[in-house]
């Protein structure tokens, strides 16, 4: 079994600690330094070159959004060092901001999933192996109240293409959709380029479409913070 050198930077002594013994438990998962500021973290992955940084989003030294920054940096220096981004704010401009640049190798997760070790694991070895992992914050709750805001770009879907939308905010594949809603995967498909055009999403973009799709469902959607839901991987 090939290891996943971690990085895992945190300023929060117990939630590190925490960390630390959960991982350990895990002989595919190997910590091989760990961080408390920006500075320390671009320090420690420059030297160990992680397969994966798993970060707080706020840290010393200004509290704000180091971990995406330290992100966006590490596409540009090292691609292929994944990031596991964690945070207790359900914003989904943070994960818009963390795969901005591109959605493979990037995970976003609330900090109440490390209390779920396998989830947390699970999620370092999907964005290790380059996939993407969204933590699903309202999509349960958006799917039930069909809440949006006035003017929102879903009013531009028809009410199967947001159907078709919401399970992929829910990280089902084409052939999931097609068994849920007994079509075929070529209708599948069309109504996801139909989505993705009318949303906008050019094929050039820098964001994996399929990814910067759900964000504009769950940003677009207006239901706030503090629910949150599975983990899925973004396909």
């Amino acid at each position: 079994m090939s290891q996943i050198r971690v990085v895992l930077a945190e300023d929060g002594d117990l939630l590190r600690a925490g960390v630390l013994a959960l991982l350990d438990g895990f002989d595919d998962i190997d910590v091989v330094a760990t961080a408390t500021n920006l500075p320390e973290l671009l320090a420690r992955v420059e030297e160990h070159r992680p397969d994966v940084l798993l970060t707080d989003i706020r840290m010393p030294p200004d509290f704000t959004d180091e971990g995406i920054r330290a992100a966006a940096v590490l596409r540009r220096t090292h691609p292929g060092i994944g990031v596991v981004a964690l945070t207790q704010y359900s914003d989904v401009e943070y994960a818009l901001d963390l795969v901005r640049d591109g959605s493979d190798g990037r995970g976003y997760l609330l900090k109440e999933r490390v209390a779920d070790v396998d989830e947390l694991v699970a999620a370092l070895r999907t964005v290790a192996a380059g996939g993407s992992v969204i933590d699903q914050i309202v999509v349960d709750a958006l799917v039930a109240t069909g809440t949006r805001r006035h003017d929102s770009l879903l009013d531009r879907l028809t009410p199967r293409e947001l159907e078709v939308l919401s399970m992929i905010a829910r990280g089902m594949t084409n052939r999931a959709i097609a068994d849920e809603l007994v079509i075929t995967d070529r209708a599948v498909e069309k109504h996801i380029n139909s989505i993705l055009t009318k949303l906008d999403l050019p094929a050039e973009s820098p964001v994996h479409r399929r990814v910067a799709a759900t964000l504009v469902f769950l940003s677009e959607a207006g239901v706030g913070g503090g629910v949150s839901g599975r983990v899925a991987p973004l396909r």
